[in-house]
């Protein structure tokens, strides 16, 4: 909802979500927009994931590639213990650790690491190497000859820990080497750039792939702007659905179903228009006739008779616009109906109150009859629009009286079936009554059935019809007197329960 410039400001605190009036609520997505756009959108959904794994990506390369770079490493350590084992003996039942020079070279430090070394006899005595070397796990089970690897601390380095349980006779001898671990960093890094760079190159190119594929996946709907925008104003003609996407086919079949009932729409608003200007014709030419002849008269009988005249035409064609007013009322398409609680009897029962002067001016017996044995109406609780349904009544009343002439009988009825709760409104007269051919087609403004001599714009009908629709309703027309000559006409309209 819009604000004024005078209206305050929200309560601090009131929390408001950014809305565009053509496009709703603005996107919340990883790139905001002031608008929401399909391109956008997919855009965002298909590269806040990309985006969001990419740093996955990189942590699950890094911890691949530290196993990766520890396994040569790992081999050359246990290589290098393997080679120390030989020169731990035990002549005479004593352990012994003879280490050549050519043995030396493999425990010395290169320019990266440090290795470090332990000899241990049993009962813990350190033969040779580091007396601050950590041992293994004291619930670890010795398996002799079995080399084993573990990672550890020495003098506050990490190191990379190759081990193995020795049987020197009936003794067991424990071996350990040890290796820092800056070569493995060293590689691990290295192979994480190697990883890491193709990406910084291919995610660009990924990204721009991504939006070349959506701006030509897009296309079509650019193509299907242009085609409406290119419409003429009065083009109501259905899309061509040919070229249209699968995804977009059911936007475009709703939109021509939409054009479809535009356009029956406004054909029923032309052909309104020229048959109430062509009833409206009649009395407005009588009316400027009559003015004319009153002029060149100058007998005061014959001014009289013309101004009579012009009050029976000024009347017609005052009663030709209310119809069409009622008429208008009563169409509602594309809008919701009005309803309200009301009493059907109670309602029918003023109409016909009101239209007794008339019937007594067209000399017709004008009654409201009831189902009950007293002159109770009942009681007719019912959802609906009071107005229109007073129209509705007083349309069919005046129809009635109308069509009935002097000396006629109009009889109208509200029922209620108590097992069904359908509402029924009945109005019978004893007039010539409507050709079962003709009673479709009475229906539809401003026709009229032939053979009758009584003053009308064809509308009375139409505006029961149009009312009945708009309550869900059904109008049914028959004869009153099947037997009788003349039949007479029933009107009956049904009300669906609540």
């Amino acid at each position: 909802m819009k604000r004024s410039p005078a209206d305050p400001p929200p309560p601090t605190g009131e929390s408001r979500v950014p809305t565009d009036e053509r496009f709703g609520p603005v996107s919340f997505g990883l790139f905001q927009r002031e608008q929401r756009s399909l391109f956008g959108e997919i855009l965002d959904w298909m590269l806040t994931p990309l985006l969001l794994l990419w740093p996955l990506s990189l942590a699950l390369t890094w911890f691949v590639a530290q196993g990766i770079a520890s396994k040569p490493f790992d081999r050359a350590l246990s290589f290098n213990l393997q080679v120390l084992t030989q020169y731990v003996d035990a002549p005479d039942g004593k352990v012994g650790f003879n280490l050549t020079p050519q043995a030396r070279d493999l425990l010395r430090a290169d320019d990266t690491d440090l290795v470090y070394y332990q000899v241990v006899a049993p009962g813990g005595t350190v033969i040779s190497g580091e007396p601050d070397f950590p041992a293994p796990a004291e619930d670890e089970t010795p398996e002799p000859g079995r080399i084993q690897l573990r990672d550890d601390v020495v003098r506050g380095d990490e190191v990379r820990v190759a081990y193995v349980w020795l049987q020197r006779g009936e003794r067991l001898v424990l071996m350990q080497v040890a290796e820092t671990r800056g070569k493995r960093s060293t590689l691990a890094t290295e192979i994480i750039k190697g990883v890491m760079v193709p990406q910084f190159v291919i995610l660009p190119l990924a990204v721009l792939l991504v939006w070349l594929a959506l701006v030509r996946g897009i296309r079509p709907l650019n193509v299907l702007e242009q085609r409406i925008r290119a419409r003429k104003p009065d083009d109501l003609s259905p899309i061509e659905e040919t070229f249209i996407p699968q995804e977009v086919a059911p936007l475009v079949s709703s939109i021509n179903d939409l054009l479809t009932r535009l356009k029956a729409s406004l054909n029923t608003q032309r052909r309104f228009l020229a048959d109430a200007a062509h009833q409206l014709k009649t009395p407005l030419a009588g009316l400027r006739m009559q003015a004319e002849l009153a002029q060149r008269e100058g007998n005061a009988a014959d001014i009289r008779g013309s101004l009579q005249q012009i009050a029976r035409s000024s009347t017609r064609a005052t009663h030709t616009v209310n119809q069409l007013l009622a008429l208008a009322r009563a169409e509602t398409t594309g809008r919701s109906l009005p309803t309200t609680e009301l009493d059907l009897a109670q309602l029918v029962t003023e109409v016909v109150q009101d239209s007794v002067p008339r019937a007594l001016e067209h000399g017709v017996d004008l009654g409201l009859g009831h189902e009950g044995p007293d002159d109770t109406p009942p009681v007719c609780m019912m959802d609906g629009n009071p107005t229109l349904l007073k129209e509705m009544t007083r349309n069919l009343v005046d129809n009635a009286i109308n069509y009935t002439g002097a000396g006629g009988m109009v009889t109208v009825r509200v029922l209620t079936d108590p097992f069904s709760g359908v509402h029924v409104l009945q109005v019978e007269d004893n007039g010539p009554g409507i050709p079962a051919s003709e009673r479709e087609l009475v229906l539809q403004p401003f026709y009229r059935a032939l053979g009758t001599n009584v003053d009308g714009s064809g509308l009375g009908l139409a505006i029961v019809h149009e009312i009945a629709q708009q309550h869900n309703a059904v109008v049914q027309m028959e004869d009153a007197h099947p037997h009788a000559n003349p039949r007479g006409l029933r009107v009956t309209v049904r009300f669906r329960p609540r």
